[in-house]
């Protein structure tokens, strides 16, 4: 019976130490690539303005997936058309190609073969820190120092 308690105790104390954490994926048998797989709908975008704050902006609509044999593919579609940059082209996002993913650094990187933008990034490897938020979304960011926006993704 003492045996029992101490387990008990032990058991309690692990849960309190560990309590709202996330589990590491090799504790949960999932890894981060797995949970990445399958398709992913837009919550939002966000990008701070040159004081740090975020700007509230029209919301696109969008999509990403990645798939098991390593493919990947985004599409957005901002509400105005006037919105051309290295990632968009007249209000339109879109890019396909292979990717990796970097468990030990929270990294994936899409390995771009096709874009909406065509050379502007066609050949790019673009690397993004991945999180797993605890109510289940996927947050994207861009590794590149001088780009500071945020991507908040649910899955379908």
């Amino acid at each position: 019976m003492p045996h029992r308690n101490v387990c008990l105790s032990s058991l309690s104390l692990l849960l309190v130490l560990c309590g709202g954490a996330q589990a590491p994926s090799s504790l949960t048998g999932h890894s981060d690539r797995d949970r990445l797989l399958g398709a992913w709908r837009l919550i939002k975008i966000e990008s701070p303005v040159p004081d740090g704050k975020t700007a509230p902006a029209p919301q696109p609509a969008g999509m990403l997936i990645y798939t098991n044999d390593g493919h990947m593919s985004v599409q957005l579609m901002y509400p105005v058309k006037t919105i051309s940059n290295e990632y968009v082209e007249q209000g339109y996002e879109a890019s396909f190609g292979s990717y990796d993913v970097d468990e030990s650094r929270h990294l994936v990187t899409h390995h771009v073969q096709g874009s909406v933008t065509r050379d502007r990034l066609v050949g790019k490897d673009l690397s993004r820190r991945y999180e797993f938020t605890p109510d289940g979304h996927l947050l994207i960011r861009s590794a590149r120092p001088e780009e500071h926006w945020s991507v908040t993704w649910e899955k379908y």
